[in-house]
């Protein structure tokens, strides 16, 4: 199923939390924060100007961005989650 987002709204897929810290330790589920970066999936139209015309976006399909902590809503289509956000959600794009 394939997710097409309205306006200036974005999908994005969480990437997966480390499974261990940087010394080496192994993390429980419990333990484990969600991430704050993932992959965009998909954008939609853009924000709607005043004049009539949309505004592009600085992010593209295939970016890897980091977001904050509560950005977005989180959706479950087929078993995935995914994150359904406004460009304003996003802070950063990851080389």
């Amino acid at each position: 199923m394939k997710v097409v987002p309205l306006n200036d709204k974005i999908v994005v897929k969480r990437l997966e939390a480390e499974e261990k810290t940087a010394g080496g330790i192994v993390l429980p589920d419990s333990a484990k924060e969600k991430p704050k970066q993932g992959k965009v999936l998909s954008v939609g139209d853009g924000k709607l100007l005043e004049n009539g015309k949309r505004a592009a976006f600085q992010v593209k399909e295939g970016d890897r961005v980091l977001f904050s902590s509560y950005a977005g809503n989180e959706v479950t289509i087929d078993g995935d989650e995914y994150l359904i956000m406004s460009e304003d959600d996003i802070l950063a794009i990851v080389d």
